[in-house]
This record gives C-alpha cells, sequence and structure tokens, in this order.
C-alpha cells in the first residue's frame, strides 16, 4: 500500500479495500496496462470517421491518416482539443458562478448575499461600472462580466491586469483572446477535419485559448466567489481522513464549484436539522470537503478537508460517509460502485454532470437553501444505515493554515509588496514556485508534490500552491507555520517573522489565477515583465484537460513550467522541440518535463538562479 501513496492515514483504508476486493483507481490502471503507446505518444487521430489513424512512432508506415494528417498535426490538434476542454470546464464553472450573482443581485437567488461589499467596489471600477446600491453594482459588474463570454467588443478586461511587456508581447503574437466562449468555438473548429493542419498554428491558438481561461473564464470565477461569499483570509482548520466524526453525520462535499456547497454549509446549522440529527443518535452534522469545492469551503469558512482526488474513493470505505455531495470535475463514476458497497448516498446536483446510479437532487440558484436543506435532510436520515463494524477512521487530523489571497498576503506583508521583495533581493527568499495541480495513479499520491516542495523550501524557495497539492501539503504538514523548520534559514527567517508556512495555500485550481495577479503586482513593483521574475511552475502529478490549459497559460505568461508526466506530444518532434525549446524565444518561457521531484527542484533552482543574475541580485 505504501507503493499507491504517501497519505498515511488512507493506508489501512486501502489496505481493508483491498482484502475486500473493492477496486479502486490503482486497480483500474493496473488492468489498462499496458497502456496504448500510440495514444501515449499523442499519435491516435479519432477526429472522424474515417478512423481511428495511427502514425508510426519510429518513421516508418504509416506516416499520415487517411486525410493526410502527420503526426505533427495529429499531435497538435489532439493538444489542443484537450486544453480546450479544460478551458472550458474552467470558464463555464465561471460563468455558473456570474449567473448566480446575477440573479443574487436581482433578489432571484435563495440565501446569496454579498459578503464582501470592498471587492465589489473595486471590480466595478476597474469595468468601469457602477450602481446606487451593492446590490444595482453587482447586477452590472455580473452582465458586464457575461458578456465577455461572447462579447462582440473583441477583448477581455481583466487581462489589462497583465503587465504592459507582456500585452505587447501577446498582441505581437496575436494571441490576445476576444472572448472567453470564442476561443473554445474556435479551438474545436480548428481541430475539425480539414480545418488547421500546421501544428505551429494550432498552438499558437492553443497559447489564446488558455489565456481566455486563466485571465478570464478562471479569474471571473475567482474574483465574483470573493464578493459572494468572501474574500479569503488567514483561517486555522484541519486536513486528512481523521477530520471524519463517529458521531455525527457526515456529508462529504466534492467537486469544484462553491455555489451550493456555501448552501449546504447553511444548512448544516439549521437548529431545526440539527435537533433531527440529534434524534437520529448523531451528535452534530459534521461537513468535511474534497477535492477544490473542499478547498473553496476550507479558505473561507474553515470546513475540514478530508483529501484530494485519489482520496474519494478511499474517504467511502472509511464507512462512516453518509453523503457524498458532488457537482461536477474530477469525479470518478466509480464511487458510486464503492458507495455500493456500504451505506453511503451519491448525491448528484448539476444537471451538466449525471451518474448512473446516484441520487439525483438538481441544483438551481431561485431555492438553493431548500436544496441544500434536502441534502442535509438526506444525509441525517442514513445516519441509522451506518454499520458500526465497518467504520474505520484513522486517528489524528493535521493541523492547517490556508486562506492566502493576494489580499490575504498583502495584508501579511503590512500592506506592501516591499518586505517580500526585499527579502529576495536580500536572498532571505531566494524566488517563488507555484506547485499545482492533480493527483494521477502513475504517480504514488502526493510524492511528486511533497518531495519537490520539501526540496524548494529547504534552498529557501518560498512556495504557493492551489488544489490537489495544496491538500498534499496540508496532510503532510507543510501547511502550518512549524513547516518553516524544514526550511533554509533565510526562508525560515521570513517565515518566523510573518508566522506564515513557507507554503501558502491559495485556493482551488480556479484560484492558480490568483497568482497571475501576484505575479503581474510583483513585476510590475519591480519594473519587469513576468518572464524576468525568479520564478517557475509546476505541476508533478497533473492528469486532467484543465492542467492542460493551466499550464499553458502560466508558460504563455511567461512562467517557465516543470511537468511531472509527459503531455501526449512525444509523437511529434517538432511539437515536443516547439513546447520545449523555441516557445522561450517567443514567450520567454517554455516546458519541462522531469518525473524525479529532486531533479525537477534542480532544474527549477538553476532557472531562478539565472533570473536573479539578471535581475542583478
Amino acid at each position: 500500500m505504501k507503493a499507491k501513496t504517501m497519505d498515511k492515514k488512507a493506508i489501512g483504508v486501502l489496505r481493508r479495500m483491498d482484502e475486500e476486493g473493492i477496486e479502486t483507481a490503482w486497480d483500474r490502471l493496473e488492468a489498462q496496462k499496458p497502456q496504448c503507446g500510440y495514444g501515449q505518444l499523442g499519435l491516435c487521430c479519432t477526429q472522424c470517421a474515417m478512423g481511428p489513424c495511427r502514425i508510426d512512432p519510429f518513421g516508418g508506415k504509416p506516416s499520415r491518416g487517411v486525410c493526410g494528417a502527420d503526426a505533427d498535426t495529429i499531435v497538435a490538434r489532439n493538444l489542443l482539443q484537450m486544453l480546450a476542454a479544460g478551458a472550458a470546464a474552467h470558464s463555464d464553472h465561471g460563468r455558473e458562478v456570474l449567473e448566480v450573482a446575477l440573479k443574487t443581485a436581482q433578489g432571484k437567488a435563495q440565501g446569496y448575499r454579498i459578503t464582501d461589499a470592498e471587492k465589489l467596489k473595486k471590480l466595478a471600477e476597474e469595468y468601469g461600472v457602477s450602481g446606487d446600491t451593492p446590490e444595482e453594482m453587482l447586477e452590472e459588474l455580473s452582465r458586464a462580466m457575461l458578456e465577455e463570454f461572447g462579447t462582440l467588443k473583441g477583448s477581455i478586461k481583466l487581462i489589462e491586469r497583465a503587465p504592459e511587456a507582456r500585452k505587447e508581447l501577446w498582441k505581437e503574437l496575436n494571441v490576445l483572446p476576444r472572448s472567453v466562449d470564442r476561443e473554445v468555438v474556435e479551438a474545436m473548429h480548428r481541430v475539425h477535419m480539414g480545418v488547421d493542419n500546421h501544428h505551429e498554428s494550432l498552438l499558437l491558438h492553443a497559447v489564446r485559448t488558455s489565456l481566455s481561461d486563466g485571465w478570464g473564464g478562471s479569474m471571473m470565477a475567482t474574483e465574483i466567489s470573493d464578493v459572494l461569499f468572501g474574500t479569503p483570509k488567514l483561517i486555522k482548520s484541519t486536513m486528512n481522513l481523521a477530520t471524519l466524526k463517529e458521531d455525527q453525520v457526515n456529508i462529504l462535499l466534492h467537486g469544484h464549484n462553491p455555489v451550493l456547497s456555501e448552501m449546504i454549509a447553511e444548512a448544516a446549522q439549521d437548529e431545526e436539522l440539527l435537533n433531527l440529527a440529534k434524534e437520529k443518535g448523531a451528535k452534530g452534522i459534521n461537513l468535511v470537503g474534497m477535492c477544490c469545492t473542499g478547498n473553496e469551503v476550507l479558505m473561507r469558512r474553515g470546513i475540514p478537508m478530508a483529501g484530494n482526488m485519489l482520496n474519494q474513493e478511499v474517504i467511502i470505505a472509511t464507512g462512516a460517509v453518509e453523503v457524498v455531495v458532488v457537482d461536477y470535475q474530477c469525479i470518478f463514476p466509480a464511487i458510486v460502485d464503492v458507495a455500493n458497497c456500504f451505506h453511503t448516498k451519491i448525491v448528484t446536483t448539476s444537471e451538466k454532470a449525471r451518474f448512473k446510479g446516484a441520487v439525483h437532487m438538481e441544483y438551481h440558484p431561485e431555492k438553493a437553501l431548500d436544496i441544500a436543506k434536502e441534502i442535509v435532510k438526506l444525509a441525517i436520515e442514513n445516519f441509522p444505515n451506518r454499520k458500526k463494524e465497518r467504520v474505520f477512521i484513522p486517528d489524528g487530523p493535521q493541523e492547517v493554515v490556508v486562506g492566502f489571497s493576494v489580499e490575504a498576503i498583502l495584508d501579511a506583508l503590512g500592506g506592501s509588496l516591499t518586505p517580500f521583495l526585499d527579502a529576495v533581493k536580500s536572498g532571505k527568499i531566494r524566488g517563488a514556485v507555484g506547485v499545482v495541480g492533480c493527483n494521477n495513479p502513475k504517480i504514488k499520491q502526493d510524492y511528486g508534490h511533497i518531495m519537490l516542495i520539501k526540496r524548494l523550501i529547504k534552498e529557501d524557495v518560498m512556495v504557493v500552491v492551489t488544489g490537489c497539492s495544496a491538500v498534499a501539503c496540508g496532510k503532510e504538514g507543510l501547511l502550518k507555520v512549524e513547516a518553516a523548520d524544514e526550511c533554509g534559514d533565510g526562508l525560515k527567517s521570513v517565515c518566523e517573522a510573518l508566522k506564515i508556512p513557507p507554503v501558502l495555500h491559495m485556493g482551488s485550481c480556479v484560484d492558480c489565477s490568483r497568482i497571475l495577479v501576484l505575479l503581474a503586482a510583483v513585476a510590475k513593483a519591480l519594473g519587469v515583465d513576468i518572464s524576468d521574475l525568479p520564478v517557475a511552475g509546476a505541476a508533478p502529478e497533473w492528469y486532467s484537460q484543465k492542467a492542460v490549459s493551466i499550464g499553458t497559460y502560466f508558460v504563455a505568461s511567461g512562467v517557465f513550467t516543470v511537468l511531472g508526466i509527459p503531455p501526449r506530444i512525444l509523437g511529434s518532434a517538432s511539437v515536443t522541440k516547439l513546447l520545449s525549446q523555441d516557445i522561450e524565444k517567443l514567450i520567454g518561457a517554455r516546458f519541462a518535463v522531469e518525473p524525479d521531484p529532486v531533479k525537477a527542484a534542480h532544474l527549477i533552482l538553476k532557472h531562478i538562479d539565472e533570473k536573479r543574475r539578471k535581475l542583478g541580485i
């Protein structure tokens, strides 16, 4: 079991699942082996009914598909299609949050309110809209943002946050996004058979599509979530499977969108439901998070986090979860099968994410609180069905400090970036790295994240994390102030002075956009481009389409990015060379692939030191 995960709390549960023959993602991966070599290299094309076609990876025949597409075209097309799906997922999340915001402003969304009026005012000023009341202001802002999903004006407002040099570069390359939806739709048009078949053209549009995500849909999702639910501030909580409670109704919030989970958090405090829980023999209602829905309620409400993506089947096998509430993204269809081995009910809530065998209780903002109460009631009524002899909850929840929004970071620095910049110039902080992304069963769970990050902080590199990477760090104890003991002397002194961890939890997947905002602010303060900064990015265990978009918009923004798993491009020498070498000449950054996290750390440190040298620090 130790070969599967670094999560000590999960090992015992996994052993039990193995003994009982309950299938996990690791088992299904093993059953797939050997995986298709053509697919791993990106050389399999299924775009039309003349195929599927495949290209000989060794230069022999067939060297072209039926239509004549060669390896370069097929690989680039597949990559763009994967990226477009990821950008669409993030941006559709943003659209849904904006639709809730609009209905909130109109008084049509049950239970929602404006929580951060100050942030609302700043965003309204940025968009040039106003209103006599906060509600009117939110309505105008929501409409302005929603309009950018299919705008005719040909630009996205938030991209103006980038440094001038970066925007000029994007303009020269013709990759400034014209709207959110247009870039995704055009990507799907380009990959249609008989349209774009030049790998450079396809990949430049991939850059433009990713920017419409990172500086568009994702950034809007983050900003408006802050307005509705509160901008995160430093807050203490706990992480790992031990956050479950044996004597309470356990509800798992899983997925990526906070709009319903926020209402469930409200419903779980309802006096009538709490009394019902006691009638059913429970001492209370315990909410825990999973994946990025968990990150959302963790950083705003302090709701404990049970785990990251590869924990989703494991937590059900504790036998202690009454209901798993899912919205969308990164949810295994197989959790329904695992739940059938226990008393757990899977509740789906999104019209766009139905799961066979689950209970469907569809979310609508007009009656959000009522739906949330129905879900909580279902969990309470399921509590007596729990089989006590099958409950296995590990001991020892791990303490964490989370909530590092850009605003919270500036607040910790006394309202100015100057202390941070001084620490960088003096060498106390060697540089900064954003480590993001998922789990992937091809890599021992959390190993890529933890080993890379421990090496970086030991070398005085401050780390910011989002998504599953953030949860990996939390379970390992890297999100608490005491983790400074694992740092080099310089970073340790900064962390102790500011009373912060060396690894800063910045939120969910869409909150990678917070990192972009922070990078832009630092670059402007120094009078340079983002590509000049001693920073880097890494996705050690990525797996999803969203990760392709995230990695691309980081590189497109000027951030050297290291992947722990190779993307499906190695079947094309031209595409591989473009993304790992030539693209740096165009945009000042590139991708690298290094599965070994220690070697990846060396690549990053070398890059950071070179950037410091060029800046003269």
